[in-house]
Order: structure tokens, then sequence, then C-alpha cells
């Protein structure tokens, strides 16, 4: 079997250079990475999450939430807590100044990905949207 046409092996590649497209608007203009991107996003949508909600929702294990969670909290993009009931799990929450960078970065992370997306025809668009639900509905399901 040849690699380049190997599903997973595509899907992997397509996933990984349009978010590293995406990467560059909060990598080269702000320093955040990736995981601290992931947290921002998830976190500027919440209250306050724990830990485990961070893991649970995002993308990111337990020690790409801890290094990531450092990084911004050292920022002051976030904030940090401990549960008292147990002290293993940590509460986070955005500061007032990690909403206002995501509220500045989100219009110009969203014009990137709507680049590449209108490179698509109509028809691809829709196929794609419909067809990673498909398989997110699958994975989710086996």
């Amino acid at each position: 079997m040849q690699l380049d046409s190997f599903f997973p092996y595509r899907l992997a590649v397509a996933s990984e250079t349009f978010s590293r497209k995406l990467t560059e608007v909060y990598q080269q203009g702000f320093g955040l990475s990736r995981e601290e991107w992931r947290l921002l996003f998830l976190l500027s949508n919440a209250e306050s999450l724990t830990s485990r909600e961070l893991t649970s929702r995002g993308t990111l294990d337990k020690v790409q939430v801890t290094r990531a969670a450092q990084r911004l909290e050292d920022k002051g993009l976030i904030s940090r807590a401990i549960l008292d009931e147990d002290r293993r799990i940590r509460v986070y929450q955005c500061t007032p100044e990690g909403r206002a960078l995501f509220a500045s970065l989100l219009p110009q992370v969203e014009a990137r990905a709507q680049a590449m997306l209108s490179a698509m025809s109509d028809e691809d668009r829709m196929a794609l949207e419909r067809g990673v639900s498909a398989l997110l509905r699958a994975a989710t399901e086996t």
C-alpha cells in the first residue's frame, strides 16, 4: 500500500497542515503555542474549567494541559486555583487580559481558516463538513 493513498495518513497530514497554517496567526504575532491557543479557546467560552474538563474537551493530554496552563498563567492570560475538596485538581479561568487577547485573535484565526476553505468549491466545502461530522460520529460510536 502506498502511504499517499492510506486514508488515516492523508487525514492526519491534512489536519496538521490546516492547523499549522492557523498556528502562524497566534504564534508569530502573539507568541502562543498551539496548546496554549487551544486552552485559551476552551477557557474563553467558560466561566472556569478543571484540568479534567480541559483534557476531556480538547485534544490535549494531562501533561500538555499542565505545561500550556503554566505558560498561560506566566503570561497573565489565565489564573489557576486548587480545589479544596481534591487538591489534585486545578481550576482554570481566563483573566480579563486573556479574554481580550482571545477576542482580538479569534477573528484573525477565523479569517485564515476561511481563506483556506474559500480556495475550495462550495460543493467540496459542504462535502468536507458532512464528512468530518460523519467521521466524528462514527469514531465516537465505535
